[in-house]
């Protein structure tokens, strides 16, 4: 038999397609129907096979069908339409970030994150973290902010999942052809960009590709070239994969890789937000480029860098915070302290709360430290991380820790159903252009309740379709006998409540607590008029045992007798499978370890296309949840074993289902639709469509820090950055003199000293020395408020002036008085503090100094 080299031909696209091309090179086909039918129209079959990516599809398709339709007039009519779509949506000029709050910022947001998930066709993404970004770069096109955002490419993206007949996950490395996909590399001149990142004893090469997302531009940096060694090659090759070494080379590439890359790109940005402490070394990068090329010194360069840097953490545990051991953090970072001027110890401690000298360096506590504007991810997520991270503010009250929450949110046009886009268009009318309008969405009570109900149950059916092609897939390549792979049409049915529950399996998600009474759930799932069938679908990271078990312990009940037809457990969960689901279940499940979801989004996926919530008080539905827009599991459970809150938990959950939401959906009182139900569905769309998005989440990080950062950065950089050391060196003047303060001799100068009326004030005064500071660096305060267990419920805080008279007084002693207003009965507590204070400031706290009487 002879041998045969074999060679590729790729297809001519005729002149008249030549705007296929375009459109394929940018993502903004990925939330646009009309530019998705497109290509599904070139060739259906080739659209599944290349797992819906455009740019593959033209180098696959055949010539004579191109041929075909570059005679098809309704085709060229449709692609002409589509062209104009996107060009209009590129050059809009009545844009909020033209128009808008955000038009004061006037140069680039640079967005950086280990992770972005805009598209099946380009696997960048392991789960919540990476969407997340993806639809925040979404809207941030949408709202037309000046934004580019930094990542790496990865060489195998995360994993392609298989379950194996005894429901083992097996993880296959995916080895992705780059000019596969919708990138370009990005060009200096006429020569590709290339950036070189030193690392230990060499320099690592990094290529640059450029994404286009809309009108935002992503860059994402690629190691894997001939310029490097082969160890170098593989710092790119899978996301979170290898060990502590090679995460700590990937974020020096994330962090300093990606500075260098906007240098080289020409991109100077006024605000750098870090997605996660993965890209926290960025800001260690900024201080060094201050230093070397404008002369500042370490403290001066770190005014000006974190005044800029805006830091979110989505993490509400420490151990699922990257650290780093202080030998690790030698042998990286030793030369790099001295290019800084600091002795590396210094250096170090910008990674530890600064109480035990055997921490290690930790990453979130890099970005807290050098980030003037940090947030949690919903009010939930706040609190826990004011708690969590309140040490790195030894000594400040809980609540004035200097961390705020903006609740994430989804892009909306991504997630929701073309069906019911087209559904809203129809009966309210430009959606898009006022999707963050509350009054707007009330509209949803003139849809008649059959057409909503005909278009969720399309859209069902379409779903259930889809998991049985699935599931037949799989037993077909795993060799199942042909009963096995007939009986595949009898899984699932339209007509039965249908609950979903799809993520990352990590254990806190508790994916079996469903399964912690197999008879019960067998009762439910098998009523003879009333049964319930679920749709279970996540991927457990490759090295976590605990959540690869999970999936088998799933996978196992749902081929015991008696669920084999009403449990369903899909393979390789992606954002395919994350759009089928929450466009076509009636119910979306979510039952995390409290408080540890620290926002959660595919609840809010579920709302626009008509989905309802069963959810723990968890991450967004805390906020979410208004009593009659869906379900709320178990109780608000701050303590208490894990074993009290999954018994807790699981009862809540079977007796909801019992209870209530089964009898719902099947009450019908014309024996055609569940009236009730879709009350609840429109309430559902109602109440979480407007809040829960994207376009309100990133307006929100614009107006409430992305504004104060780009202008904080660009008064710290005027004049040679002359403020930036002129507070440098007052924060050093401060620190060498607070030792100097005290409060004493404080009085409550009211008739009744213990006993005032509602209405009233209580008049204090206090004695403070400042020594050789001046009166005007300080802010002098009575805290107050209702005293709980020798603490203070939700205390404020009410400033306190210099007394006209200071008779008696000199040798840097001050009389300061003030009163509290008494506006409700109870018992409370005040004490008198004294904080600096300097109009440079960003943080009330910037410099953790507070002396209490």
């Amino acid at each position: 038999m002879p041998t045969f080299q074999t060679y590729n031909v790729t297809p001519i696209l005729p002149a008249t397609l030549e705007p296929l091309r375009e459109l394929s090179f940018n993502l903004w086909w990925t939330w646009e129907p009309a530019a998705r039918r497109l290509f599904r129209e070139l060739d259906l079959e080739l659209w599944d096979q290349t797992n819906h990516n455009p740019v593959r599809m033209l180098q696959l398709s055949r010539q004579s069908r191109l041929e075909e339709l570059a005679q098809d007039k309704n085709f060229l009519r449709e692609l002409k339409q589509v062209f104009q779509d996107f060009e209009k949506y590129l050059g809009r000029q009545d844009t909020y970030g033209k128009t808008g709050p955000a038009a004061a910022i006037k140069n680039p947001i640079a967005y950086f994150s280990a992770e972005f998930g805009f598209h099946e066709s380009i696997p960048n993404y392991s789960g919540g973290l990476g969407i997340l970004a993806g639809d925040h770069c979404k809207s941030a096109s949408d709202l037309d902010l000046n934004f580019v955002a930094i990542g790496l490419l990865y060489r195998h993206g995360y994993f392609r999942q298989q379950i194996d007949k005894d429901g083992i996950q097996a993880a296959i490395n995916l080895n992705q052809n780059f000019y596969h996909l919708p990138i370009r590399e990005a060009r200096q001149g006429e020569l590709k960009l290339l950036i070189s990142v030193p690392i230990l004893d060499r320099e690592v090469f990094a290529r640059v590709w450029e994404l286009r997302v809309g009108r935002v531009n992503v860059y994402l940096l690629d190691t894997d070239i001939p310029e490097n060694n082969p160890e170098d090659r593989r710092i790119t090759a899978e996301l979170y994969g290898g060990d502590l070494e090679m995460r700590m080379r990937q974020e020096i590439m994330l962090g300093i890789g990606g500075v260098k890359a906007l240098t080289a790109l020409g991109i100077q940005p006024d605000v750098f937000h870090m997605n996660e402490g993965h890209s926290a070394f960025l800001a260690l990068e900024r201080i060094r480029l201050n230093v070397v090329e404008k002369k500042l010194n370490f403290y001066s360069a770190l005014q000006v860098v974190a005044a800029a840097n805006v830091f979110t953490t989505h993490t509400p545990v420490p151990a699922g915070n990257d650290s780093f051991s202080r030998e690790m953090m030698q042998k990286y970072f030793g030369k790099f302290a001295k290019e800084l001027n600091v002795p590396f110890e210094e250096l170090f401690s910008f990674g530890h709360t600064r109480l035990n000298p055997d921490e290690p360096f930790s990453m979130t506590i890099l970005a807290l430290r050098l980030s003037r504007h940090a947030n949690g991810v919903s009010k939930l997520h706040g609190e826990v991380s004011r708690s969590l991270w309140k040490d790195v503010w030894s000594g400040v009250p809980m609540h004035e820790v200097p961390i705020t929450s903006i609740t994430n949110g989804v892009h909306t046009k991504t997630w929701m159903a073309p069906e019911f886009a087209a559904l809203y268009r129809k009966h309210l009318g430009d959606w898009e252009e006022h999707l963050t309008e509350p009054d707007f969405w009330r509209g949803v009570i003139d849809i008649p309740d059959a057409q909503l109900w005909e278009t969720h149950q399309q859209l069902k059916r379409r779903l259930i379709d889809f998991v049985r092609d699935r599931e037949r897939q799989r037993r077909e390549r795993l060799g199942e006998s042909p009963e096995s792979i007939r009986r595949v049409n009898r899984i699932l049915d339209p007509e039965i409540l249908t609950i979903g529950f799809a993520r990352r399996f990590a254990t806190y998600k508790r994916g079996a607590l469903l399964f912690s009474d197999k008879e019960r759930l067998k009762r439910l799932a098998n009523d003879a008029t009333r049964p319930v069938q679920f749709i279970f679908a996540g991927k457990a990271h490759p090295r976590d045992e605990a959540g690869k078990a999970l999936i088998q312990e799933v996978y196992k009940f749902s081929r015991e007798s008696g669920l084999e037809t009403r449990v369903i457990f899909v393979e390789n969960y992606d954002s395919y499978i994350a759009r089928r689901l929450v466009q076509g279940v009636d119910l979306w499940l979510n039952h995390p370890l409290r408080p540890l979801e620290a926002s959660g989004t595919s609840g809010m996926k579920a709302a626009p296309n008509g989905g309802i919530n069963l959810s723990v008080l968890d991450g967004w539905w805390r906020e979410g949840f208004n009593g009659s827009n869906g379900w709320a599991i178990g109780g608000e459970i701050d303590d208490g074993s894990t074993e009290f809150q999954n018994e807790v938990d699981a009862s809540s959950l079977y007796q909801l289902l019992e209870n209530q939401i089964v009898p719902l959906y099947y009450a019908k009182p014309d024996g055609k639709l569940p009236l009730a139900w879709l009350q609840l569905m429109r309430e559902s769309i109602r109440s979480v469509t407007p809040v829960f998005n994207t376009q309100r989440m990133v307006k929100a990080y614009t107006e409430q820090l992305y504004i104060r950062a780009a202008q904080a950065h660009e008064n710290l950089s005027r004049d040679g950055c002359g403020s930036a050391t002129h507070l440098s060196q007052w924060k050093t003047q401060m620190r060498k003199d607070w030792a100097q303060v005290q409060v004493s001799d404080v009085q409550v100068a009211n008739k009744h000293q213990q006993s005032v009326s509602v209405g009233e004030s209580l008049q204090i005064s206090a004695r403070v020395h400042l020594g050789a500071l001046d009166p005007q660096h300080v802010r002098v305060e009575a805290y107050h408020g209702e005293v709980d267990n020798g603490d203070l419920r939700n205390p404020t805080a009410t400033v306190l002036n210099q007394s006209p008279d200071q008779s008696g007084m000199g040798n840097g002693n001050y009389i300061y008085q003030g009163s509290i207003p008494a506006t409700e009965s109870g018992t409370y507590g005040f004490s008198v503090r004294v904080l600096p204070t300097h109009p440079c400031l960003m943080q009330a706290h910037e410099l953790r100094l507070i002396t209490w009487s």
